[in-house]
């Protein structure tokens, strides 16, 4: 069926003259005249793109607690793992391994375990020829190293049979490989081949996106967290939303017990404050839970579904912090 815009370009109205020559009828220019305003009463019904209130000034806060560029993902994120004097298309393997070898695991260990990789040598066809338990023996001790070798190897295979050993260049390729979601593909399509495809949504970005508020209602994963966020963030930055993200996860906004009291946006973060203490207790105090304590940790119903994968992650501890970067980040609170 045609818009009512497409018929008005079709068949345009003749001239008065010609229509009551050709017309006679009234009811005929009633017709038409009914037509356009109906068009009329369509065209101003938009409803207006929703986005949060204060999302820009909360981005730039995050920008600047991100400046000193000093968390893990900056250092040993995917796009610090593969091998520079590589040929392009190993380059794009190795880019795809490491974030393969990611789910589940922390960038350092990741990072670690690619270095063997590419010692070993990082290619389609050395994966296939690497036996199971030698291939096992260098990516341990990522997360479900076990299942990560099945999937390199079903991957490896499938790249080269149907992708001359190179990766495919679309997300719609890339989520056909053994163990690459939409994550991993719209990360691949932004790192290996330089185009941003959507916004690639780990649990770090799906646990802040709700925190931040930043969604028109709470998310239950990564996936409907990517789809709600693509809906109102502009395009420019969909790329650079991860890596902001992610790193302020690693450091600040952390999964249990974030640092809201250095955090820039304490005080327009509806979720500051919430679950972390006014003071951090001493490891081994009596005010601190041991790990095998029957206490719950009180948490954002939203947050649930993140907090468990990234307990498996073990994540729960703050050891990423840098010294530097909690000195800088009091030091602008303070002033």
């Amino acid at each position: 069926a045609c818009s009512g815009r497409e018929l008005l370009h079709e068949a345009p109205v003749q001239p008065k003259t010609e229509a009551l020559t050709e017309y006679p009828h009234s009811c005929r220019r009633r017709q038409l005249k009914v037509e356009y305003e109906k068009d009329e009463r369509v065209s101003p019904m938009k409803t207006e793109r929703w986005e949060p209130a204060d999302w820009r000034k909360q981005l730039g806060f995050i920008r600047e607690m991100r400046s000193g560029r000093d968390a893990p993902v900056d250092n040993m994120g995917a796009e610090k793992c593969y091998d520079m004097e590589a040929p392009a298309h190993v380059r794009r393997f190795q880019v795809l391994v490491s974030l393969m070898l990611s789910s589940q695991t922390k960038d350092q260990v990741t990072a670690a375990a690619m270095q063997k990789l590419r010692a070993h040598g990082c290619t389609v066809e050395n994966i296939l020829a690497t036996d199971d338990e030698k291939l096992g023996k260098l990516i341990y001790p990522v997360g479900f190293w076990r299942n990560k070798v099945k999937y390199l190897k079903l991957t490896s295979a499938m790249l080269q049979k149907e992708f001359g050993g190179d990766i495919p260049s679309s997300v719609e390729g890339l989520v056909r490989l053994p163990g690459v979601g939409p994550k991993m593909a719209h990360l691949a399509m932004d790192i290996a081949w330089d185009q941003v495809s959507g916004i690639g949504v780990d649990t770090h970005v799906h646990r802040i996106s709700n925190r931040l508020g930043w969604l028109r209602k709470a998310t239950k994963n990564p996936e409907e967290t990517r789809k709600a966020l693509e809906e109102w963030l502009p395009r420019e930055l969909w790329s650079e939303i991860n890596w902001l993200l992610v790193g302020f996860g690693q450091q600040v906004c952390l999964p249990v017990n974030p640092l809201c009291s250095v955090c820039l946006n304490q005080h327009s973060c509806p979720s500051a404050h919430k679950n972390s203490p006014a003071k951090r207790p001493k490891s081994g105090s009596p005010q601190s839970p041991s790990p095998t304590s029957s206490s719950k940790i009180k948490t954002e119903p939203k947050q649930e579904a993140a907090l468990k994968d990234e307990m498996i992650n073990k994540e729960l501890l703050p050891t990423s912090v840098s010294h530097t970067t909690k000195r800088r980040l009091k030091t602008k609170v303070n002033v």
